[in-house]
């Protein structure tokens, strides 16, 4: 008997064949993956397990850590002040939260905090895990700092510190913290199950991570004055704390957010959708338009690979990295290989999140095999 539950519609069966293989087979331990067309569920599955025991199945409602997917959210939750006339992404970051301007950042704009240019891409030393879930408290760290290169020449992966600079900002212009603004304006309102700080009550809903196997290294011979060391190991990130209830709880919008493949799609499909879900508008195209604003094209200086960042989401790097397609099409993924990938062109989001992590900063195998796909159907290649 098959161990995958959940919706598929005919026309991607495909999608549904893909993953059912990735969880009969073990490569999958539990893992869930949504896709909708106009704002409306196509595909819902999941399957596995919850536990690395194999004593839980991953159900319905099981919640996940997603990591960097968590930075679409905080995207998004940007773009809405946008919407609103509230947040301007070409204003200096000081014009909101004036104590920024310290050690020359007086010039740094929201839009570099949203594309990683802002030369802030982490916390100076001496620093543990967490110290910041004080999020205030470790903002005002960052806001003190000198930027570590000239902010907007180049992208440097604000791997932990997205959701403290974005948050602040969001939080200097309503009053509200970060994830308070995300579950009142968008997880609410789509009642989307996603949470930014997931409540005590929900705790018992989520996955436990299986950290994939890093090669070994001496962290000595990296130069310790780098933008990958400081931003990657300034704190080092850790799996194991990831699973306790003061990270799970901690409002940490840079890679903290728990979620599942439907509640990811579920928000992301304000994008893909044209900015109305719900019989609500939330985005014109003026704002949506701003995403594909491309801030830079290279070689990132904290995860030494290719990125091309638009206005707060990845955007399309053929023949790089997994499989997204082409096109109007703006995406990211999560440490681990969790994915979510707008197409505007199409009017289709793919979301996928899992808790058996693969190797590496971007993409897995099973990822790619499921968007394959779903894209395939979407562009008319099955």
């Amino acid at each position: 008997m098959s161990n995958v539950a959940g919706f598929c519609s005919d026309q991607f069966e495909a999608v549904r064949a893909a993953f059912t293989e990735q969880v009969e087979s073990g490569a999958e331990l539990g893992a869930s993956v949504c896709v909708t067309v106009d704002g409306e569920t196509v595909v819902d599955l999941w399957g596995g397990y919850a536990d690395p025991e194999k004593t839980k199945p991953w159900e319905a409602d099981t919640l996940v850590n997603t990591f960097s997917i968590t930075k679409t959210m905080v995207a998004l939750s940007a773009l809405l002040l946008v919407e609103a006339g509230e947040l301007d992404v070409h204003q200096k970051v000081a014009h909101y939260w004036p104590e920024f301007a310290a050690n020359g950042k007086a010039d740094i704009e929201v839009r570099h905090l949203l594309s990683h240019t802002s030369g802030v891409s982490g916390w100076e030393a001496p620093i543990e895990l967490r110290d910041i879930y004080d999020t205030d408290a470790a903002s005002d760290r960052l806001a003190a700092q000198e930027p570590w290169w000239v902010p907007g020449t180049a992208s440097g992966y604000h791997a932990l510190n997205y959701g403290h600079l974005t948050g602040t900002v969001i939080k200097r212009i309503t009053g509200r913290s970060l994830g308070r603004f995300f579950a009142e304006e968008l997880a609410r309102p789509l009642d989307a199950d996603f949470h930014i700080g997931t409540p005590a009550a929900d705790l018992g809903r989520i996955a436990t991570l299986v950290p994939p196997e890093f090669l070994e290294f001496d962290q000595s011979q990296l130069p310790q004055d780098s933008v990958l060391y400081k931003t990657l190991f300034q704190p080092l990130l850790d799996f194991a704390e990831c699973g306790t209830p003061e990270w799970q709880q901690a409002e940490l919008g840079g890679m903290g957010g728990h979620g599942n493949a439907r509640s990811i799609a579920r928000v992301q499909s304000v994008i893909s959708n044209g900015g109305e879900l719900g019989g609500r508008k939330f985005l014109s195209d003026k704002t949506i338009d701003l995403i594909f604003d491309q801030q830079c094209d290279g070689f990132d200086l904290a995860i030494l690979q290719p990125v091309r960042f638009g206005i707060g989401y990845g955007l399309p790097q053929p023949q790089i990295g997994p499989q997204v397609p082409d096109g109007k099409v703006c995406w990211w993924n999560g440490l681990g290989g969790a994915h979510v990938v707008n197409d505007l062109d199409h009017r289709v989001t793919f979301a996928y999140a899992m808790n058996r992590m693969a190797p590496g900063l971007i993409g897995s195998d099973r990822a790619d095999a499921y968007m394959k796909a779903t894209f395939d159907v979407v562009r008319g290649r099955a």
